[in-house]
Protein backbone atom coordinates (compact mmCIF):
# COMPACT_ATOMS: atom_id res chain seq x y z
CA UNK A 1 0.00 0.00 0.00
CA UNK A 2 1.23 3.45 -1.48
CA UNK A 3 -0.85 6.15 0.19
CA UNK A 4 -2.23 6.19 3.70
CA UNK A 5 -5.76 5.34 4.42
CA UNK A 6 -8.16 7.64 6.76
CA UNK A 7 -10.94 5.96 8.83
CA UNK A 8 -14.11 6.28 10.96
CA UNK A 9 -13.66 4.42 13.91
CA UNK A 10 -16.77 4.31 16.77
CA UNK A 11 -16.16 2.52 19.41
CA UNK A 12 -12.43 3.26 19.87
CA UNK A 13 -12.19 3.62 23.67
CA UNK A 14 -13.34 -0.33 24.11
CA UNK A 15 -10.92 -3.42 24.29
CA UNK A 16 -11.12 -3.55 20.15
CA UNK A 17 -10.59 -0.22 19.94
CA UNK A 18 -8.06 0.01 21.47
CA UNK A 19 -6.57 -2.51 20.14
CA UNK A 20 -7.27 -1.58 16.52
CA UNK A 21 -5.09 2.07 17.14
CA UNK A 22 -2.44 0.47 18.89
CA UNK A 23 -2.24 -1.87 15.92
CA UNK A 24 -2.89 0.64 13.08
CA UNK A 25 0.29 2.81 14.85
CA UNK A 26 2.47 0.47 12.21
CA UNK A 27 0.45 0.92 9.39
CA UNK A 28 -0.40 3.19 7.10
CA UNK A 29 -3.85 4.03 8.24
CA UNK A 30 -5.28 7.26 10.00
CA UNK A 31 -7.89 6.98 12.38
CA UNK A 32 -10.36 9.57 13.78
CA UNK A 33 -12.69 8.77 16.54
CA UNK A 34 -16.27 8.91 16.79
CA UNK A 35 -18.25 9.01 19.85
CA UNK A 36 -21.62 8.18 20.20
CA UNK A 37 -22.99 11.40 21.29
CA UNK A 38 -21.73 12.70 18.11
CA UNK A 39 -23.74 9.51 16.01
CA UNK A 40 -27.53 10.72 17.34
CA UNK A 41 -27.55 14.04 14.95
CA UNK A 42 -26.59 14.21 11.56
CA UNK A 43 -23.56 12.95 10.13
CA UNK A 44 -21.06 14.32 7.67
CA UNK A 45 -17.76 12.86 6.61
CA UNK A 46 -14.46 14.47 5.28
CA UNK A 47 -14.08 13.55 1.74
CA UNK A 48 -10.87 11.92 2.60
CA UNK A 49 -12.28 9.33 4.52
CA UNK A 50 -11.80 5.91 2.76
CA UNK A 51 -13.46 3.67 5.60
CA UNK A 52 -15.93 3.19 8.25
CA UNK A 53 -15.50 0.98 11.02
CA UNK A 54 -18.30 0.28 13.65
CA UNK A 55 -17.55 -0.88 16.60
CA UNK A 56 -19.82 0.79 19.18
CA UNK A 57 -22.75 -1.56 20.64
CA UNK A 58 -24.26 -2.53 23.55
CA UNK A 59 -22.58 -6.16 24.99
CA UNK A 60 -24.45 -9.12 25.66
CA UNK A 61 -25.41 -8.35 29.49
CA UNK A 62 -24.66 -12.10 30.79
CA UNK A 63 -26.66 -11.27 34.27
CA UNK A 64 -29.65 -9.93 31.60
CA UNK A 65 -30.53 -6.84 33.83
CA UNK A 66 -30.32 -4.61 30.47
CA UNK A 67 -33.59 -3.73 29.58
CA UNK A 68 -34.38 -5.19 26.22
CA UNK A 69 -34.89 -1.63 24.07
CA UNK A 70 -31.40 -0.66 25.26
CA UNK A 71 -30.28 -3.20 22.95
CA UNK A 72 -32.00 -2.00 19.87
CA UNK A 73 -31.69 1.53 20.00
CA UNK A 74 -27.60 1.30 20.45
CA UNK A 75 -26.95 -2.43 17.82
CA UNK A 76 -30.11 -1.34 15.71
CA UNK A 77 -30.88 1.80 15.69
CA UNK A 78 -27.46 3.34 15.59
CA UNK A 79 -25.93 0.94 13.25
CA UNK A 80 -28.93 1.92 10.77
CA UNK A 81 -28.16 5.54 11.12
CA UNK A 82 -24.67 5.33 10.83
CA UNK A 83 -24.87 3.25 7.76
CA UNK A 84 -27.61 5.07 6.11
CA UNK A 85 -24.75 8.60 6.48
CA UNK A 86 -21.89 5.99 4.73
CA UNK A 87 -24.41 5.38 1.77
CA UNK A 88 -24.78 9.36 0.97
CA UNK A 89 -20.82 10.05 1.92
CA UNK A 90 -17.77 9.30 -0.54
CA UNK A 91 -16.83 6.50 2.11
CA UNK A 92 -15.89 3.13 0.39
CA UNK A 93 -16.16 0.73 3.02
CA UNK A 94 -17.78 -0.09 5.57
CA UNK A 95 -17.33 -2.56 8.46
CA UNK A 96 -19.59 -3.50 10.56
CA UNK A 97 -18.61 -5.62 13.89
CA UNK A 98 -21.39 -7.93 14.82
CA UNK A 99 -21.59 -10.85 17.01
CA UNK A 100 -21.52 -14.92 16.36
CA UNK A 101 -24.35 -14.64 18.69
CA UNK A 102 -26.37 -13.01 15.63
CA UNK A 103 -26.50 -16.19 14.11
CA UNK A 104 -27.19 -18.65 17.22
CA UNK A 105 -26.66 -18.74 20.93
CA UNK A 106 -26.40 -22.81 21.01
CA UNK A 107 -24.78 -25.07 18.64
CA UNK A 108 -24.92 -28.31 17.67
CA UNK A 109 -22.92 -27.92 14.56
CA UNK A 110 -19.48 -26.03 13.06
CA UNK A 111 -20.88 -22.51 12.49
CA UNK A 112 -20.76 -21.53 9.38
CA UNK A 113 -22.20 -18.07 6.86
CA UNK A 114 -24.49 -20.97 5.35
CA UNK A 115 -25.91 -21.46 9.28
CA UNK A 116 -29.45 -19.62 8.85
CA UNK A 117 -29.85 -17.19 12.07
CA UNK A 118 -31.54 -17.89 14.91
CA UNK A 119 -30.79 -15.95 17.81
CA UNK A 120 -32.50 -16.26 21.05
CA UNK A 121 -31.39 -13.35 23.19
CA UNK A 122 -32.13 -9.42 22.70
CA UNK A 123 -28.08 -8.95 21.92
CA UNK A 124 -28.26 -11.56 19.27
CA UNK A 125 -31.48 -10.18 17.80
CA UNK A 126 -30.58 -6.61 17.83
CA UNK A 127 -27.01 -7.49 15.84
CA UNK A 128 -29.04 -9.51 13.68
CA UNK A 129 -31.30 -6.84 12.42
CA UNK A 130 -28.38 -4.25 11.76
CA UNK A 131 -26.65 -6.69 9.25
CA UNK A 132 -30.27 -7.16 7.80
CA UNK A 133 -30.55 -4.19 7.25
CA UNK A 134 -27.18 -3.37 5.90
CA UNK A 135 -28.19 -6.24 3.49
CA UNK A 136 -31.46 -4.81 2.72
CA UNK A 137 -30.08 -1.07 0.73
CA UNK A 138 -28.93 -1.14 -2.25
CA UNK A 139 -25.42 -0.63 -2.43
CA UNK A 140 -23.90 2.41 -4.84
CA UNK A 141 -21.24 1.15 -7.32
CA UNK A 142 -17.82 0.85 -5.85
CA UNK A 143 -19.02 0.91 -2.02
CA UNK A 144 -18.44 -2.59 -0.15
CA UNK A 145 -20.01 -3.36 3.05
CA UNK A 146 -18.35 -5.87 5.21
CA UNK A 147 -19.97 -7.81 8.33
CA UNK A 148 -18.05 -9.45 10.61
CA UNK A 149 -19.11 -12.37 13.00
CA UNK A 150 -16.16 -12.43 15.65
CA UNK A 151 -16.28 -15.20 18.23
CA UNK A 152 -14.80 -14.61 21.92
CA UNK A 153 -12.16 -12.24 21.86
CA UNK A 154 -9.66 -12.18 24.05
CA UNK A 155 -5.50 -10.44 24.02
CA UNK A 156 -3.54 -8.05 26.29
CA UNK A 157 -6.29 -5.95 28.61
CA UNK A 158 -9.08 -8.21 27.74
CA UNK A 159 -11.58 -8.16 31.12
CA UNK A 160 -13.95 -10.87 29.86
CA UNK A 161 -14.16 -14.30 31.12
CA UNK A 162 -11.01 -15.29 30.10
CA UNK A 163 -9.47 -13.47 32.81
CA UNK A 164 -11.63 -14.70 35.48
CA UNK A 165 -10.82 -17.88 34.66
CA UNK A 166 -7.23 -17.20 34.83
CA UNK A 167 -7.67 -15.72 38.44
CA UNK A 168 -9.47 -19.03 39.50
CA UNK A 169 -6.20 -20.83 37.95
CA UNK A 170 -3.88 -18.71 39.61
CA UNK A 171 -5.30 -19.73 42.80
CA UNK A 172 -4.86 -23.43 42.50
CA UNK A 173 -8.90 -24.28 42.66
CA UNK A 174 -8.87 -27.02 40.51
CA UNK A 175 -11.32 -27.04 37.71
CA UNK A 176 -14.16 -29.67 38.74
CA UNK A 177 -15.34 -30.09 34.84
CA UNK A 178 -12.72 -31.90 33.89
CA UNK A 179 -14.41 -34.59 32.96
CA UNK A 180 -16.09 -32.86 30.09
CA UNK A 181 -14.67 -32.78 26.74
CA UNK A 182 -16.41 -29.24 25.54
CA UNK A 183 -14.91 -27.56 22.48
CA UNK A 184 -15.14 -24.05 22.15
CA UNK A 185 -13.35 -21.60 19.06
CA UNK A 186 -11.77 -18.20 20.24
CA UNK A 187 -10.38 -15.44 18.76
CA UNK A 188 -7.07 -13.15 19.21
CA UNK A 189 -7.09 -9.69 19.13
CA UNK A 190 -4.28 -9.79 16.50
CA UNK A 191 -5.88 -11.76 14.25
CA UNK A 192 -8.94 -9.78 14.31
CA UNK A 193 -6.90 -6.87 13.75
CA UNK A 194 -5.03 -8.37 10.85
CA UNK A 195 -8.34 -9.14 9.41
CA UNK A 196 -9.74 -5.59 9.14
CA UNK A 197 -6.02 -4.52 8.41
CA UNK A 198 -6.38 -6.51 5.16
CA UNK A 199 -10.52 -5.41 4.69
CA UNK A 200 -9.14 -1.26 4.59
CA UNK A 201 -6.33 -2.26 2.17
CA UNK A 202 -6.93 -4.47 -0.05
CA UNK A 203 -9.75 -4.33 -3.19
CA UNK A 204 -9.91 -7.64 -3.95
CA UNK A 205 -12.39 -9.17 -1.49
CA UNK A 206 -15.34 -9.60 -1.85
CA UNK A 207 -18.09 -7.66 0.40
CA UNK A 208 -21.01 -10.07 2.71
CA UNK A 209 -21.00 -11.88 5.66
CA UNK A 210 -17.76 -13.13 7.28
CA UNK A 211 -17.08 -15.67 10.59
CA UNK A 212 -14.31 -14.36 12.12
CA UNK A 213 -12.10 -16.70 14.34
CA UNK A 214 -8.56 -18.81 15.12
CA UNK A 215 -8.24 -21.66 13.10
CA UNK A 216 -8.44 -24.37 15.70
CA UNK A 217 -11.43 -24.88 18.52
CA UNK A 218 -10.15 -25.39 21.99
CA UNK A 219 -11.97 -27.63 25.08
CA UNK A 220 -11.66 -25.39 28.67
CA UNK A 221 -9.66 -28.41 29.63
CA UNK A 222 -6.88 -27.22 27.04
CA UNK A 223 -7.48 -23.79 27.99
CA UNK A 224 -6.66 -24.19 31.95
CA UNK A 225 -3.50 -25.66 31.17
CA UNK A 226 -2.35 -22.72 28.94
CA UNK A 227 -2.98 -20.27 32.12
CA UNK A 228 -1.52 -22.81 34.68
CA UNK A 229 1.41 -22.91 32.32
CA UNK A 230 1.90 -19.68 31.89
CA UNK A 231 2.04 -18.81 35.91
CA UNK A 232 4.58 -22.14 35.80
CA UNK A 233 2.61 -23.96 38.14
CA UNK A 234 0.63 -27.86 37.29
CA UNK A 235 -3.32 -27.49 36.20
CA UNK A 236 -5.43 -29.09 39.04
CA UNK A 237 -8.48 -30.72 36.65
CA UNK A 238 -11.00 -32.63 38.54
CA UNK A 239 -12.38 -35.19 36.59
CA UNK A 240 -15.41 -35.99 38.54
CA UNK A 241 -18.13 -38.27 36.88
CA UNK A 242 -20.28 -36.24 34.60
CA UNK A 243 -23.49 -38.39 36.04
CA UNK A 244 -22.52 -37.22 39.80
CA UNK A 245 -21.87 -33.48 37.94
CA UNK A 246 -25.34 -33.36 36.44
CA UNK A 247 -27.25 -34.70 39.62
CA UNK A 248 -25.52 -31.91 41.42
CA UNK A 249 -26.46 -29.78 38.70
CA UNK A 250 -30.24 -30.74 39.04
CA UNK A 251 -30.09 -30.46 43.07
CA UNK A 252 -28.78 -27.08 42.44
CA UNK A 253 -32.26 -26.18 40.50
CA UNK A 254 -34.31 -27.04 43.55
CA UNK A 255 -31.90 -25.35 45.82
CA UNK A 256 -30.44 -22.30 43.78
CA UNK A 257 -27.13 -22.62 44.42
CA UNK A 258 -24.39 -21.43 42.12
CA UNK A 259 -24.37 -24.76 40.00
CA UNK A 260 -27.76 -25.29 38.11
CA UNK A 261 -28.64 -27.41 34.53
CA UNK A 262 -28.42 -23.78 32.94
CA UNK A 263 -24.80 -22.87 34.38
CA UNK A 264 -23.52 -26.42 33.95
CA UNK A 265 -24.32 -26.15 30.07
CA UNK A 266 -22.82 -22.99 29.45
CA UNK A 267 -19.86 -24.04 30.91
CA UNK A 268 -19.77 -27.30 29.19
CA UNK A 269 -21.29 -27.12 25.68
CA UNK A 270 -19.01 -26.89 22.68
CA UNK A 271 -19.06 -23.46 19.85
CA UNK A 272 -17.06 -24.15 17.18
CA UNK A 273 -17.17 -21.40 14.33
CA UNK A 274 -15.63 -22.00 10.86
CA UNK A 275 -13.07 -19.04 9.39
CA UNK A 276 -12.41 -20.88 6.01
CA UNK A 277 -15.03 -17.95 3.98
CA UNK A 278 -12.46 -15.70 5.66
CA UNK A 279 -9.64 -17.08 5.00
CA UNK A 280 -10.36 -18.19 1.07
CA UNK A 281 -10.62 -14.61 0.82
CA UNK A 282 -7.74 -13.21 2.44
CA UNK A 283 -6.08 -16.39 0.79
CA UNK A 284 -3.85 -15.87 3.46
CA UNK A 285 -3.41 -17.33 7.10
CA UNK A 286 -3.97 -15.46 10.06
CA UNK A 287 -1.08 -14.50 11.92
CA UNK A 288 -1.57 -16.46 15.54
CA UNK A 289 -2.62 -20.14 15.63
CA UNK A 290 -5.52 -20.12 18.55
CA UNK A 291 -2.71 -21.63 21.31
CA UNK A 292 -0.21 -18.70 20.54
CA UNK A 293 -2.73 -16.69 20.92
CA UNK A 294 -4.06 -17.60 24.17
CA UNK A 295 -0.52 -17.83 25.27
CA UNK A 296 -0.01 -14.20 24.50
CA UNK A 297 -3.19 -13.82 26.70
CA UNK A 298 -2.36 -15.53 29.54
CA UNK A 299 1.02 -13.70 29.87
CA UNK A 300 -0.47 -10.79 29.68
CA UNK A 301 -2.56 -12.12 32.49
CA UNK A 302 0.39 -12.50 34.69
CA UNK A 303 2.22 -8.90 34.17
CA UNK A 304 -0.39 -7.32 35.79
Amino acid sequence: MSDSKYCIITGSTGFVGKSLKIYFNNCLIKIKPVFRNELVNDIHFDNNIDTIIHLAGKAHDLRETSRPEKYYNVNFELTKHLYNAFLQSDAKKFIFISSVKAAADNLTCILTEDFTPNPQTHYGKSKLMAEQYIQSQPLPAKKSYYILRPCMIHGPGNKGNLNLLYKFVKRRIPYPLGAFNNKRSFLSIENLCFVINELITRDDIPGGIYNIADDDALSTNEVVSILASSLKIKPRLWKIPKTMVMLLAKIGDKLHIPLTTERLNKLTESYIVSNEKIKRALKKDLPLTAIEGLKITANSFNKN
